[in-house]
């Protein structure tokens, strides 16, 4: 397993996908897959199924990994 130097909690910036540009929080860092999940980027809908807490089911938005080679750490002022 890898070590990165990405942390939960630090403010990254995506430089490569559909976010490029966009500056957020890391929420999860998934060192087996290397991926990390951030705050408000690549959000799907997420269907989800009839459950005690959802009767009707339905759908939620989610952030999903994205690989850790396309952020870098954002410059802190």
């Amino acid at each position: 397993m890898a070590k990165f130097k990405i942390k939960k909690g630090d403010m990254v910036k995506i430089i490569a996908g559909d976010d490029k540009g966009k500056v957020g929080k890391v929420i999860a860092v998934l060192p087996k897959s290397a991926e990390v999940i951030i705050e408000g980027c690549k959000i799907v809908k997420k269907s989800i199924k009839p459950t005690d807490n959802e009767p009707k089911g339905g759908f939620v938005n989610k952030e999903m990994p994205m690989s850790i080679s396309n952020v870098k750490k954002a410059q802190e002022k």
